[in-house]
């Protein structure tokens, strides 16, 4: 069972606060005209209240007791029915303007979640592959789902309502001054009371519905990863540690929603059995000063001021069950911002690659036309100059050491050269470092010590989208999105035609089976793709990159999920596609990389051996042990 942690806060609620109305300041103008509106509803019903003693004390007293009452025109009955329908009227408009200001407010809180969401979005597009590793899927997206829920919560009702109570307090509080000071002291007493009562409850309470979002978050991130190991949950019979492993984080989440709203749900209780209180002191003395006419005090002041008194509390502790949520907000705000402010992934590259053709001079020149001649653009910022260089697909390992952490070495003193359109393999055992070398190779890590040059440029100095532009990847783990088969084969070239997509597919071996689904490519596929096989799924992967047409190829495991008849037909397509690119293979399958020009050996992160598959034969060394192993397999 997971620990649950109790002390949970947000850390500098102000500044959280202050960031959050930054958002808010391209909206200043229907700001204004909101505050607007609250204000004058805040009059609207403070003042129909009030007029509750006029009417009393001007028309209906005089009315019981025989006396004529005028009003404009009227007088008698009507002159009363003319009153109250100006008090109705008054309460229609400010039911009116609440209604305007709430529609201002959510038209703007759907903006700022939108311009939130987008930035969050952003900014996730530009985190390194690290942040994702030490991250759950499934607490990053309580990030859109929760955490932003609660700040539309604060938005559109906690601060508005936290506003317009302020307001309503004040305007009742003048209200009662003028109609008794005497009385509004004995509510003043009574409001010191309650504010120590809240003071007290909202403490205890706050950190724990703070504490409530981040069990929550951790709830959907073992959710998220179950649902992606179900298949493994139940080949190994997992159910029930799964189900105890749940209750575990579910039990934390229970515990931390029961402190929360223990405290909050006594508040509204004890705050409305002292209003009563309140309520019974004050009906009590007002009748006293009104019976003997002390201070001013008539029936119809005492009427409304009671009115006042019953109602003064309500603001309050509204604003105190408000401030849960507020806290809730800005623990979610603060999670928001750790994404946003999080340091995206580092990218000094000024060469860029570019489409090139040479000019009548034999002089390599930029254009916009595909040509399937590539250059690397190098701009010389000292001389003021760009110079263009002919893609060669030359990739140089020079005593390239990392580790994903610095206690940790994967790989030491890795050197290779491969030549422009050699295919180099790289076989070992599981955990030797093969794909390690291929994620420092699109730079999804960065060296530790070393240094990798991409036709003889640092990757360093090489734009990170150029880069991997150059570069299509074919890994073990495939990746379906929900889309047709052509928008998941055009996902390598967003703008291929269906011509392109159909030859991509042809070239992968796809074809075939893509013409026998229900409606062939416009087949849509769902949930990762799986009314697929995962060796359809990884012809298609192969057809992405096909269509991509990159200059570099890197195949993880490519053909893992294949069976060894469809490897065989589609490796006639593979070599097409490989033709005059450098590519790196990893493969287990040592059938798949004999005609490699280059078989690296890797075990604990070193290569241990290295040459072509005649030359690591008859060395009988660790891949003659492997090839023969394999083969005594098969």
């Amino acid at each position: 069972m997971p620990e649950m942690q109790t002390s949970f806060k947000a850390k500098s609620p102000a500044k959280t606060f202050k960031r959050i109305l930054g958002y808010l300041k391209d909206y200043k103008a229907l700001l204004i005209v909101a505050l607007f509106c609250m204000l004058a509803n805040v009059v609207c019903n403070v003042g129909g209240t009030f007029m509750m003693s006029i009417i009393i004390n001007r028309f209906i007293l005089p009315l019981a007791e025989g006396k004529e009452v005028i009003l404009g025109a009227l007088s008698g009955v009507g002159a009363l029915g003319g009153i109250v329908a100006i008090m109705a009227s008054i309460y229609l408009i400010g039911a009116s303007l609440h209604y305007v200001y709430n529609y201002i407010i959510i038209r703007i809180t759907t903006r700022v979640l939108q311009n939130v969401r987008n930035e969050m979005f952003e900014k996730m597009q530009k985190l390194p592959i690290r942040y994702f590793d030490t991250h759950t899927h499934g607490d990053i997206m309580s990030l859109y789902t929760n955490d932003t829920d609660t700040l539309r919560e604060l938005l559109s009702n906690g601060l508005p309502n936290i506003i317009t109570n302020v307001l309503t307090i004040i305007g009742m509080f003048i209200a009662m001054l003028v109609l008794s000071p005497l009385l509004t002291l004995i509510s003043i007493a009574m409001l010191v009371i309650m504010l120590f009562i809240v003071k007290f409850i909202a403490g205890r309470s706050g950190k724990h519905f703070v504490g409530q979002q981040y069990q929550l978050g951790a709830l959907n991130g073992f959710i998220e990863e179950h649902l992606d190991g179900l298949k493994v949950v139940k080949v190994f019979c997992h159910e029930s540690a799964e189900k105890a492993e749940f209750d575990g984080f579910n039990g934390n989440l229970k515990e931390a929603s029961r402190q929360a709203h223990t405290y909050a749900n006594v508040l509204m209780p004890i705050m409305g059995n002292l209003s009563y209180v309140t309520y019974a002191i004050t009906a009590i003395a007002g009748t006293f000063l009104a019976i003997n006419g002390f201070g001013g005090m008539t029936w119809g002041g005492l009427v409304s001021f009671m009115m006042f008194s019953r109602q003064f509390s309500n603001p309050l502790a509204q604003m105190a069950q408000q401030m849960n949520g507020v806290l809730m907000a800005f623990a979610g705000a603060e999670r928001i911002f750790e994404l946003i402010d999080q340091e995206p992934e580092e990218d000094d590259g000024y060469v860029t690659l570019v489409n090139a053709k040479e000019d009548e001079n034999g002089n390599l020149v930029e254009t916009d036309e595909y040509t399937g001649m590539w250059a690397w653009k190098h701009y010389h910022k000292a001389e003021g100059t760009t110079t263009y260089v002919k893609w060669m697909g030359e990739v140089e390992f020079e005593n390239v050491t990392f580790g994903y952490v610095p206690e940790k070495t994967v790989l030491k003193n890795i050197s290779l050269v491969a030549k422009p359109g050699q295919k180099i393999a790289f076989v070992g055992s599981t955990g030797a470092g093969k794909t390690t070398i291929i994620n420092l190779i699109n730079r999804f890590y960065d060296i530790n010590d070393g240094k990798i040059r991409y036709d003889n440029i640092n990757i360093t100095k090489i734009n990170k989208a150029d880069l991997r532009h150059s570069m299509a990847m074919v890994l073990q783990d495939t990746h379906m999105f929900t889309g047709t088969v052509s928008d998941n084969i055009r996902f390598g070239k967003l703008d291929a035609t269906d011509e392109e997509v159909v030859a991509a597919a042809k070239l992968a071996n796809a074809d075939y089976f893509i013409r026998h689904l229900p409606n062939g490519y416009d087949t849509v596929l769902t949930g990762d793709g799986e009314n697929l096989s995962q060796g359809q799924r990884q012809l298609l992967a192969i057809a992405r990159a096909a269509v991509a047409n990159p200059p570099v190829l890197i195949l993880d495991e490519a053909t893992s999920s294949i069976d060894t008849r469809t490897e065989r037909l589609i490796e006639q397509g593979m070599d097409s596609l490989m033709q005059g690119r450098t590519v790196f293979v990893i493969a287990h399958r040592l059938s798949t990389v004999r005609n490699s020009d280059l078989i690296c050996v890797l075990e604990h992160g070193e290569i241990i051996e290295r040459g072509n598959h005649e030359e690591l034969i008859a060395k009988k060394g660790k891949y003659y042990q492997l090839y023969t192993g394999a083969f005594e397999l098969e």
